[in-house]
């Protein structure tokens, strides 16, 4: 509406700062979308750099005895 009341000038302010915010987060959710959707290098078994923890030696997911007898942690 190119003529309304005067005091309704802050609100529309506003309304269009967060159609801008509404409108830049969908144009950043494309983004990450498109993103996902082509890919990019696999992670490997050791994400963490290089993992070397107990934790990472046995498979995902643990067996029920996992060590036949107690590994030793230093």
């Amino acid at each position: 509406i190119p003529d309304y009341a005067t005091q309704f000038a802050d609100w529309n302010m506003w309304s269009s700062i967060g159609a801008f915010g509404f409108g830049f987060s969908q144009l950043l959710f494309v983004w990450v979308v498109i993103k996902c959707v082509r890919g990019g290098a696999r992670a490997t078994s050791q994400v963490w750099d290089e993992a070397k923890g107990l934790e990472w030696t046995v498979p995902s997911p643990a067996p029920y005895h996992t060590f036949q007898q107690a590994p030793d942690v230093k």
